[in-house]
């Protein structure tokens, strides 16, 4: 029923054709005229296609090809220590049996597998430590899915270090821009967006090695829109390593199709019922298409110093200062309480963590072990770290008040002791921020640590001149076949 009282109804109707008579309107009535369709959005699927296969190698900035190195460096330590979990004892046994012809490496392990199968694999053993690498802007970890993906067909297909280095970097670029035209609202979907993003990065960093033209580079992106992965609630078990591994899998496959003109729609990422509108309630492109060539996502990659979900550490930042700072053992703490963002308690409040995949989403977990040993390595996650019964006692004296107001990358500590001591600590930047950022020796201590149960130190040391030195390698590939067992 109209709201407008009959006679002015009549009235503006009257005015309408007065004008129309004038020429001022069409014929058609107000009553008539359709609203305005929206602009269609800019086509970025193609943009995103035309800018991967037209970037060289040599227009790279210094400080991308350094930051991709140091990414190179981080992904192959993380895959090398995560390379004897028993998720990946579970996936080589299940999926082994039905792998093709030996053609690529597994990082840190004796078998060979087909290349898709060793892309996935790789993704899992990166990333199933949760010690990888962040794009902080979106919380993607970048590394896995690209590298696994592009590290597998390099073993396939000789790839020298400057293209490989590049690929690595239109990899990264695709999947953080993506990631930054739905972030957050499609994370707060329930989205894993390593994965959900991560299988575009795999698709145009496969897609340049093949060397796919711009309509070929259009279908992978294209394919890869219909292969999205991940679910947030998988955090804190093993399946949410299959997310980065599904990924590379996923993107290889997109490429490999497009090269023997596989069809997708050309408008998969932005188009209606597409890519963007099925999993984010809002999409900026102008985040994947403005500034192409100009600002590099990829110089922003982060490295964790602590193997577990990025906004527990500034909590556990806090709490090794602590503990340095004052001798603590943990014995002497009666109370400690976090003043944090929400997403703290949101995305790691699991209160009684029963394995150390759960204790990597115990913020209750973290702080204890960052008070008693001054460390979050991958040794303060094991199963029987999270049952050690001082870690236990402590993490029930850890309290979390949780204020909006507070950014993700900053908190405040208060511990109290039992002999009336009050303790505190406000942390600005966590230690791996852009602010803080590990230096090139701790990277390199770090991959020391989690390759120490897997390869003889000197194959580790050799390991990681050819991440650093890759751009001087005229066989990319020779990374993977340096890291088997």
């Amino acid at each position: 029923m109209s709201t407008l009282p009959t006679v002015d109804r009549r009235a503006l109707l009257g005015v309408a054709s007065a004008l129309a008579g004038a020429g001022a309107l069409p014929s058609a009535t107000l009553a008539q005229t359709p609203a305005p369709s929206p602009p269609p959005p800019a086509p970025v699927t193609r943009i995103l296609a035309r800018y991967v296969v037209g970037a060289r190698a040599d227009a790279l900035p210094a400080n991308v090809r350094k930051e991709a190195a140091r990414t190179l460096l981080n992904y192959v330590g993380c895959a090398v220590g995560g390379s004897e979990h028993e998720a990946m004892d579970m996936a080589i046994a299940a999926l082994g049996p039905f792998s093709g012809k030996a053609q690529a490496n597994v990082l840190g392990r004796r078998e060979r597998f087909d290349i898709s199968t060793a892309a996935f694999l790789n993704g899992v053993s990166s990333h199933v430590f949760d010690y990888d690498d962040t794009h902080l802007k979106t919380i993607i970890h970048p590394g896995g899915p690209v590298i696994s993906a592009i590290l597998a067909l390099a073993q396939r297909r000789k790839v020298g270090g400057p293209e490989f280095l590049n690929a690595l970097v239109l990899g990264v670029e695709t999947e953080c821009r993506i990631g930054n035209a739905v972030y957050p609202e499609h994370y707060a979907m329930g989205w894993h967006i390593t994965g959900s993003a991560g299988v575009f990065g795999a698709a145009a960093a496969c897609g340049k090695l093949l060397g796919l033209d711009e309509q070929q580079m259009t279908w992978a992106l294209g394919i890869a829109a219909s292969q999205s992965v991940g679910l947030k609630i998988q955090f804190g078990s093993m399946t949410k390593s299959l997310h980065p591994g599904r990924a590379a899998q996923n993107g290889l496959m997109a490429a490999l199709l497009a090269q023997q003109g596989f069809t997708a729609n050309e408008a998969a990422i932005e188009g209606k019922d597409g890519w963007g509108q099925a999993l984010s309630t809002r999409r900026n492109w102008a985040e994947v298409t403005e500034g192409l060539g100009e600002r590099y996502e990829a110089a922003l990659n982060t490295y964790k110093p602590f193997a577990c979900g990025i906004v527990t550490h500034p909590g556990i930042d806090a709490a090794i200062q602590l503990r340095n700072e004052n001798r603590l053992t943990g014995a002497e703490v009666e109370t400690v309480e976090l003043h944090a963002n929400p997403l703290v308690q949101s995305l790691t409040g699991k209160t009684d963590p029963a394995t150390g995949l759960e204790g990597k989403f115990s913020i209750f977990h973290c702080v204890a072990v960052g008070l008693i040993f001054g460390a979050a390595g991958e040794r303060q996650f094991s199963d029987a770290m999270v049952r050690d019964p001082r870690v236990v006692d402590l993490r029930t004296r850890v309290g979390l008040k949780l204020d909006a107001a507070v950014p993700p990358e900053k908190c405040d500590m208060v511990v109290r002791l039992k002999d009336g001591r009050v303790l505190t600590k406000h942390i600005e930047h966590a230690l791996g921020s852009l602010e803080q950022p590990m230096t090139d020796p701790m990277l390199e201590t770090k991959f020391s640590d989690l390759a120490r149960d897997v390869l003889p130190d000197a194959k580790a040391r050799r390991l990681m001149d050819l991440c650093w030195n890759v751009e001087k390698l005229d066989d990319a590939g020779r990374i993977a076949v340096a890291a088997a067992v």
